[in-house]
């Protein structure tokens, strides 16, 4: 069997603050339910620019241009303490303009959906024709756009509208007069998702020089759905966005877990690259317009800038063993039960000390955790606290309470194996994943010998059961390619039938 390794990772935040104000669920919510709220006009005030948002260091350790760990030297509040010759191409992704993402969302309008402005959609076709990743076939899809006043009566027609710089440059229709599932609000949704998603999957061939038709399978992992009324969630994300990216070759699924998702992707990536199925598996997730501004309410109460401001995508690349990536270790996963439980003891216990028990490796054994990595900046406002010193703590007490380190020992702990947040609210996003391509980068480059992606998800959102989900994987160091012990050719297989024939033959002789 080929061990799976993790041939690259891609990470693209597209800035979205208009998107914020009309499709983020707290934001329009409250427009339906108080329209002239003081709320809904103090929003505009705390929505940042592209470039604040490309100085934003969290930002900048998403997209791969500073490593995690480097965050522990920029004075908090990270907003105020901007980091001036921040660049929004990242060594491991980019940060993609609002603008630009409407020029994507046409490009991959399949059914004739999206509608640009004509001078909107000719200054986005140029902006975008500067990516080296987009081919004119592509650009091509945005065509030449369409006067304002038929953008206006489509509007009127019950079409979303597209803002940028706080006027309407396009809409995006309605793809069935009466089914509830393809409104125009939900085809935003899941176009923005399948864009997002494409730009990660664009930046991971670009940014590995990886070919596109190498990829053999892909799974989709965010936490959106897209169907229509006899099946709501059917999909199938993964095989629209590879249809746009480029993956020819590839065919693929999409896979749901709540927050969870994209590490039971990564771990589904690993066990079909190791089995034979497939040699290549991307893991691919787009953005989700509904947790834009999600906690916007709190950051204009408590004055910070509305920090929720970008969509969150990533793509990773698992493939057979090449004797030099960073290995997957499909022997050491830990998984949340159903009779596990939730306290949170009992998740972590069941998603990192028993895989680690079971391989006889100790908490100290893994150099870093990656959990749930949300930037506390985000939720310290909302009242949720420091979400990946929360979960830290909890892994340095099992720690403890182990023997495996000194209960006096926890702070260091946490420094050393631990990390700062600093992924995006994004749901599906922040679970393990945003420290794959940090991971590999610093693995590969002897900073550490391996990592733990942990996902965790809150399953009672969708109103079926209480209970919560968890898996973990430990990505590691590749010692060079293991050469197949016990495995016999046919050639060889031959050889030994002669040979025990003719001794079996020479034994009779000498009998007589």
């Amino acid at each position: 069997m080929a061990r799976p390794v993790v041939k690259g990772a891609a990470y693209v935040l597209v800035h979205a603050p208009e998107m914020v104000m009309h499709y983020g669920t707290t934001c329009s919510s409250e427009r339906e339910v108080n329209p002239n709220s003081e709320f809904l006009k103090k929003v505009p005030n705390y929505l940042r620019t592209f470039e604040e948002t490309v100085k934003y260091a969290p930002n900048q350790a998403y997209i791969g241009n500073i490593l995690p760990d480097e965050l522990n030297n920029i004075p908090r509040p990270w907003y105020k303490n901007l980091m001036e010759d921040a660049k929004a191409d990242g060594k491991i992704g980019e940060i993609v303009p609002q603008d630009e993402l409407y020029g994507v969302m046409k490009i991959c309008d399949a059914f004739d959906l999206v509608m640009l402005e004509k001078e909107f959609s000719d200054s986005v076709k140029e902006k975008l024709a500067k990516k080296a990743y987009f081919s004119e076939q592509e650009l091509a899809k945005i065509k030449d756009g369409y006067d304002a006043s038929e953008i206006e009566k489509k509007l009127e027609e019950g079409a979303e509208p597209l803002y940028f710089n706080n006027k309407v440059v396009g809409c995006v229709k309605s793809a069935h007069a009466t089914d509830k599932n393809l409104t125009a609000h939900i085809m935003v949704e899941n176009t923005v998702t399948k864009a997002t998603g494409v730009l990660a999957a664009k930046n991971l061939a670009y940014k590995n020089n990886i070919s596109a038709d190498s990829i053999e399978y892909i799974i989709e992992c965010s936490e959106e759905a897209c169907g229509d009324m006899n099946q709501r969630g059917g999909g199938n994300f993964a095989k629209a966005i590879g249809e746009v990216a480029g993956f020819v070759s590839a065919t693929g699924s999409d896979t749901r877990g709540f927050c969870a998702a994209p590490t039971h992707a990564l771990i589904i990536a690993a066990a079909l690259v190791e089995s034979g199925v497939f040699k290549s598996v991307a893991v691919v997730a787009g953005g989700a317009t509904a947790k834009l501004g999600m906690n916007s309410r709190d950051h204009v109460n408590k004055d910070v800038p509305i920090l929720e401001d970008c969509l969150g995508a990533f793509a990773v690349l698992v493939t057979e063993d090449d004797g030099v990536s960073p290995v997957l270790r499909t022997d050491i996963v830990g998984r949340h039960t159903v009779g596990t439980g939730s306290s949170p003891q009992a998740v972590m216990e069941s998603i990192i000390t028993k895989p680690l028990d079971k391989n006889g490796l100790k908490i100290t054994d893994i150099d870093k955790y990656s959990v749930e990595m949300q930037n506390p900046e985000i939720t310290e406002p909302a009242g949720a606290g420091d979400v990946p010193l929360a979960n830290y703590k909890m892994i340095a007490a099992l720690g403890a309470k182990r023997g495996d380190i000194e209960r006096t020992a926890m702070p260091s702990f946490i420094k050393e194996h631990g990390m700062p947040g600093f992924a995006p609210t994004q749901g599906h996003i922040p679970s393990g994943v945003p420290f794959v391509g940090a991971g590999r980068e610093m693995i590969m480059d002897g900073k550490i010998s391996n990592a733990m992606i942990v996902g965790k998800g809150s399953l009672f959102l969708g109103r079926m059961t209480n209970l919560f989900d968890g898996v973990s994987i430990v990505m590691e160091k590749n010692e060079g390619k293991v050469e197949e012990t016990g495995a016999v050719s046919k050639e060889e297989i031959k050889g030994m039938v002669a040979e025990a024939m003719k001794e079996f033959a020479a034994f009779l002789l000498n009998r007589e």
